[in-house]
């Protein structure tokens, strides 16, 4: 009963060990043609949009990738249904449950499982994302080129609805312009009416609140009045007698 339960473990692992060279295998392969893919596709955005070969190298490639991906798949699934066997048979009556040894190669088949899967959904995702970044670039170039094919006419007026569009950009901003200059002077109108007041307002309560000082400056005011008429009273009458004085 020994023999055949070792028999069984050792034929368990011979098929693990099978499978994992097979998905090492398989890996590198996996990983060489997303290498090639992202090398093809640099080299595709140089060439000349009307050469249709890198569209068949690229569909050659998606065909590959997507067997060469389901294959991986399947190998994964085989290779976890074996450490699942071979996890039954350590937790089976027969086994000793402390075998370190058994558990060791589990862990170990276990862990290259693990890492086995890990690259192969990473290497998976970074094709994915070269592929869908390619076929982006290449809808850009294709619609670049459209435009260069185009009619004159069609450049021509494109140009022209380009200048029109940008002169009235141009007029806009002036406009603007000229509104702001002319809000920023009725504004500075405005403040300097308002300290005029405020000037106005402060010398009238000043002469309010100094009465004294109001009637002394109208006083002033009349004396310097008087004196003008009686300056200029003099003044008349000496010119007067000098010209009687020179016709007689």
């Amino acid at each position: 009963m020994a023999a055949g339960t070792s028999n069984y473990w050792e034929d368990l692992r011979k098929q693990a060990r099978q499978l994992e060279n097979e998905l090492d295998l398989k890996l590198v392969s996996f990983s060489k043609l997303c290498t090639s893919y992202s090398h093809s596709g640099a080299r595709d955005g140089r060439r000349d949009s009307s050469d249709t070969t890198p569209l068949l190298n690229g569909s050659s490639q998606d065909r590959m990738f997507e067997t060469m991906a389901i294959e991986i798949e399947q190998l994964l699934a085989r290779l976890t249904g074996v450490n699942d066997k071979m996890a039954e048979y350590t937790n089976s009556a027969g086994v000793p449950s402390l075998n370190a040894a058994l558990m060791h190669t589990l862990q170990r088949h276990r862990d290259i499982l693990q890492d086995y899967t890990h690259e192969f959904h990473k290497t998976k995702a970074n094709f994915m994302a070269i592929r869908e970044r390619e076929n982006l670039m290449g809808s850009v170039r294709k619609d670049i080129e459209s435009y260069k094919s185009g009619s004159g006419v069609n450049n021509r007026r494109t140009e022209l609805f380009l200048k029109e569009h940008d002169h009235l950009r141009n007029s806009d901003r002036l406009i603007e312009e000229t509104i702001s200059i002319a809000m920023a002077t009725k504004e500075n109108m405005t403040s300097q009416r308002g300290m005029l007041k405020s000037i106005q307002s402060k010398m009238n309560t000043l002469a309010n609140r100094f009465p004294a000082v109001n009637s002394l400056i109208q006083r002033i005011n009349l004396r310097k009045r008087r004196d003008s008429l009686i300056l200029g009273g003099v003044i008349g009458v000496c010119t007067i007698l000098l010209l009687l004085y020179a016709f007689h």
